[in-house]
């Protein structure tokens, strides 16, 4: 039994925070004092009862429980890998796996222990879901309700095939969801008039905030004012402002629409980088800015539109109107609310900033045999190669819910698709009719879907009320005699109905054949709309379902096997945690509804940040990022705004980070306004503390903050880290501790536990949620107490924000809201008692796959100094370069054996980092091994002048290779079909093809094509 003296020392350990030699000596003798007295019991032993509590006997407890659904090995394969390694149990493969300061294995206090079985996870789902209440909401600001077709919905959202792949990096075995991410492309340069459009971003505040962070740097840093209309949406507004506050841009907000507003543009226009509008506006209302881009333009600055992807089937494009950046959300495609997102954003401007664009651009380009393929292109923009000098550190996108919208156009059509906002346009001008025939006013003259009414012998406050209770209707304050309101798809006669009687007082007869308004010809866009045949075919279900199936048939996803990808964790994403995506209740919520009406998401969401503060012995936590990179830009921004509650923000602007880091590291650095230091790595991985102590001594007056990651990006457990994050602090730096390797912490030890003091939390790694072919993912932060005061606040949720609060950093409150229902299941179904048991089985994994592999490759960094890995290691393949043989050769031949590759040439060029995950059981990882010992073979023959290491260089062979391929020519290959095909017996039974073969990735970035081809451009080929 503890005492409550003893817990309050843990709790106080716990929360220490080292800044002194002092308190560091303090800090490891608390420490010892917690593994004594409440550690996690790891043993073998405690493995067969978590994983299987029913093995021995049956009791009157559900037999549906999840360990056993997860994690991959059994306990019997757990031993047979611990015996191949060299021990007898899971504790001392851990303590000899991880240093003994570092292994504190803190007791969690995640409840219940024994987490939930699969049944009552879901009825404890839907009881939260219920609490949440379901209202029409008319709220606007960005958000709209939408009709997801169910053959989408079934075939698409809860499709594995489609929710487990991962970003189409490997285009051979991803060319479906990398023709749908063109037709997202093709959707969006269409709709705004300008050629090149990316993949997705994450919502349309964070757009918008890119568009200002171009333009910036499209003037080289030389002109400091971005000029905004008074128009925008709010949380647009705020995410602009916290973006531009850390590289020094002042935002100027200007009535644009108006005379009043030009004069003053053309005053400061010397000193403007670029501007932005929204259209139509906030309020509803349209205007030509006509005039605001041609300011812009003489000045050599560029002009950025917001603009709704709905209103643009039917109103003119921002193209007509001189914008060089269009930009949005595609939500009201298909996607719900989901109390926020995730939505893809959308992002297109002229072919002059195609090399500049922010995000992922699908290309066209061609394969080894000449034929038409896909590929993500100029990855050359990408942070990995740019890093402090990429101008975004944009990487998850939304891939998932682009792939939903581009269908959504697909499956509706240019005709379907002007209906849609042809009746919603109707709907509100015949309410605008009957409002106009009462006292209120409605302020704005034109209108695609919002009014904005100046009420008349009635408040604001009285007139929301009605519309709820009498209603169910939710509509918007402005202020305390003006609402707006934005109708949509979902919009009903009865709801025009109703609003007609709130507004009037009279009750009023609609027939179902009343003709409705159709949009002024000053208005009106002119010429047509998505003209390619894959927005012109697919209109019946029928169509559609096999247009879906055809695309998901053609990629590899963890339906088909194992994807091994370092610093990624693809590992299992359970049906019961996805199902929570297709919850009414949890999809219908208005991210800006009344609180009041998401207290099932309020008590989720508090529960889910708890045990996030238990996982990673922190304090608080913010879930607002929603994206890995909006997490590390999250913690410097909080780490920024201490320093400047101290009065030192100028002052302090070094950031240090081992050159070993995750390319987003000092993009995200670059984005808050920090100089990057780089610390130097030594030859067995590990920080060189001797460099870190010179440099971080050196910058002591400026230094703001060090980047670690955590088992490092060589995927090894550093013993130097505590000493690593002492230095710092006693040099008046925070500790950022990268969480993108998490995965092998939980329950062994965490960031606080260590001595950082804040890191974020890729939920789509290490907590389950989906990666979705490159999105969605999702980002809490987590502080300690001091950086508690700064967390992001928003606009319209009291909730989140403190009189100390930094500015939105997303422009949802609780970010992509909606998935956070995934990762807390993942949470609550494996308990306490399992969570520390993914981590230990996530290293043994690697580990065996290391020890099986060793004879036959070099392992990089693990050997005698360090005996193991962490759950990651690196297939060093730089020995064969001088032979001809290239860690992309390995990496396509792989895709030949059903695989998809493991992480090519980061952090180490020439190599492979493999990941097997904890989900993995060991007939996979024995497979895995059995196909990568058997391209070993290969290799050597190549190597020897074997014409049959020629298979190396051929790979992938598609099927159309395989068959089609004239015998005489392929006689000349020196190997047979059967060896490029069926390498091994087992592929004969189970096999995911590629669809082509190697993609030619210079020709596809010389000849550049980002939206989908016409006949004439592929016979050009």
């Amino acid at each position: 039994m503890i005492s409550a003296t003893t817990k309050s020392l843990l709790r106080s350990a716990a929360r220490v925070r080292v800044s002194t030699v002092a308190s560091t000596a303090l800090k490891c003798s608390t420490t010892s004092f917690i593994r004594h007295l409440a550690t996690a019991n790891t043993s073998s032993t405690n493995y067969g009862h978590v994983y299987n509590p029913n093995a021995q006997k049956v009791s009157l407890a559900n037999l549906d429980t999840f360990a056993r659904r997860h994690i991959g090995p059994t306990p019997a394969n757990v031993q047979e890998m611990l015996k191949t390694l060299g021990y007898s149990d899971l504790d001392e493969f851990l303590t000899s796996a991880i240093p003994n300061h570092v292994l504190i294995k803190r007791k969690l206090s995640v409840s219940p222990a024994q987490g939930y079985t699969e049944s009552e996870m879901i009825e404890h789902l839907q009881k939260l879901a219920a609490k949440n209440k379901i209202v029409k909401s008319f709220i606007g600001k960005g958000y709209a309700g939408t009709k997801l077709p169910a053959v989408i919905q079934r075939n698409l959202l809860e499709s594995p095939e489609w929710y487990t792949s991962y970003t189409p990096y490997q285009p051979e075995i991803s060319q479906g969801r990398l023709e749908s991410l063109l037709n997202f492309q093709t959707m969006v340069s269409s709709l705004t008039g300008l050629p090149m459009a990316n993949a997705s971003l994450l919502d349309e505040g964070t757009a918008a905030a890119e568009a200002m962070s171009l333009s910036f740097h499209n003037m080289k840093g030389k002109k400091k004012v971005y000029v905004i209309d008074t128009n925008l949406h709010p949380q647009t507004v705020n995410v602009l402002k916290s973006r531009a506050g850390n590289i020094g841009v002042e935002i100027v907000e200007l009535p644009l629409s108006t005379e009043e507003g030009i004069t003053e543009l053309n005053k400061i226009i010397k000193t403007v980088c670029g501007g932005l509008v929204q259209y139509p506006g906030t309020d509803g209302s349209i205007h030509n800015f006509t005039k605001v881009g041609e300011i812009l333009h003489s000045h050599k600055v560029l002009f950025a539109m917001a603009c709704d992807i709905l209103a643009l089937t039917v109103l003119k494009p921002p193209s007509e109107f001189g914008a060089d950046i269009a930009l949005g959300t595609t939500q009201r495609f298909g996607v719900p609310f989901g109390y926020g997102g995730p939505h893809a954003a959308y992002f297109s401007t002229t072919m002059k900033y195609s090399r500049k664009i922010p995000g992922r651009i699908v290309g066209v380009s061609k394969d080894r045999l000449g034929q038409p393929a896909l590929r993500l292109a100029l990855q050359t923009r990408e942070q990995h190669i740019k890093r402090e000098k990429a101008t975004s550190n944009i990487c998850t996108a939304q891939a998932l819910l682009a792939n939903i919208s581009a269908n959504y156009a697909v499956y509706h059509g240019p005709a379907g698709l002007k209906n849609i906002a042809s009746r919603v346009y109707g709907f509100t001008t015949l309410l605008a009719k009957y409002i106009g025939q009462t006292e209120h006013q409605v302020l704005n003259d034109k209108w695609f879907d919002t009014l904005t009414v100046k009420l008349s012998g009635v408040s604001a406050d009285d007139i929301l009320a009605q519309a709820l209770s009498k209603y169910n209707i939710n509509l918007f304050k402005v202020d305390e005699s003006t609402v707006s309101l934005s109708l949509d798809e979902t919009v009903e006669t009865a709801d025009l109905v109703n609003l007609i009687e709130l507004f009037t007082g009279k009750q009023v007869t609609l027939e179902a054949d009343t003709e409705l308004p159709t949009i002024p010809e000053e208005l009106i866009r002119t010429d047509e709309i998505l003209t390619h045949e894959v927005f012109n075919t697919h209109h019946s279900e029928t169509a559609m379902l096999r247009y879906l199936h055809l695309l998901q048939s053609k990629d590899l996803s963890l339906a088909n096997s194992m994807i091994p990808l370092g610093s990624c964790t693809m590992k299992l994403n359970a049906t019961v945690e996805m199902q929570t995506l297709s919850m009414p209740g949890f999809t219908q919520i208005h991210p800006f509804a009344p609180i009041d009406q998401a207290q099932g998401y309020k008590e989720l969401i508090s529960e889910f940040e708890k045990d996030l503060n238990d996982i990673t012995g922190f304090d608080a936590t913010t879930n607002m990022p929603n994206s890995g990179a909006q997490g590390e830009y999250t913690g410097l921004s909080l780490i920024r705004e201490y320093h400047k509650s101290r009065g030192e923000y100028e002052a302090r602007n070094i950031c240090l980070i081992p050159v070993s880091a995750h390319g987003t590291n000092p993009a995200s650095a670059a984005m808050c306004g920090l100089k990057v230091v780089p610390v130097k790595c030594l030859d067995d991985g590990s920080i060189d503390l001797v460099d870190l102590q010179e440099k971080a001594e050196l910058h002591a007056a400026n230094l703001c903050s060090i980047m670690i990651t955590y088992p490092s990006t060589y995927g090894l457990f550093e013993p130097g880290i505590k000493k690593a994050i002492d230095l710092v602090h006693a040099n008046g730096g925070l500790v950022y501790l990268d969480g993108a390797n998490m995965n092998a912490q939980v329950g062994l030890t965490s960031p606080g536990d260590l001595g950082a003091d804040v890191c974020h939390l890729n939920i789509h790694k290490t907590f389950a949620l989906s990666h979705g072919g490159g999105g969605p993912g999702q980002a809490p932060v987590c502080v300690k107490e001091h950086l508690k005061p700064f967390l992001p606040g928003h606009t319209f949720n009291a909730d989140v924000t403190k009189p100390d609060s930094i500015q939105a950093v997303n422009s949802a409150p609780y970010g992509s809201a909606s998935v956070i229902p995934v990762s807390y299941s993942y949470i609550k179904m494996l308990g306490a008692n399992a969570l520390p048991y993914v981590s230990a089985v996530a290293m043994l994994n690697a580990n065996y796959m290391v020890k099986k592999l060793q004879p036959y490759y070099s392992i990089l960094f693990v050997g005698k100094s360090t005996p193991h890995c962490a759950h990651e290691f690196i297939l060093d393949l730089r020995e064969f370069k001088a032979q001809g043989i290239e860690a992309i050769d390995i990496a396509k031949r792989l895709q030949d054996y059903g695989f998809h590759a493991p992480t090519m040439s980061f952090p180490v060029a020439g190599t492979l980092m493999i990941e097997p995950t904890e989900s993995e059981n060991l007939a996979e990882l024995d497979r895995f091994v059995e196909s990568l010992i058997k391209i070993r073979s290969e290799i050597d023959a190549y190597i020897n002048g074997d014409k049959s290491g020629m298979v190396l260089k051929n790979a992938p062979h598609s099927m159309q290779d395989v068959v089609a391929t004239p015998q005489e020519e392929w006689e000349a290959r020196g190997y047979t079909r059967e060896q490029a095909a069926y390498p091994l017996p087992w592929l004969k039974n189970n096999k995911c093809w590629p669809t082509v073969s190697r993609l030619d990735d210079t020709y596809g970035d010389m000849n550049l094509i980002c939206t989908c081809p016409t006949v004439e451009e592929i016979a050009g080929e």
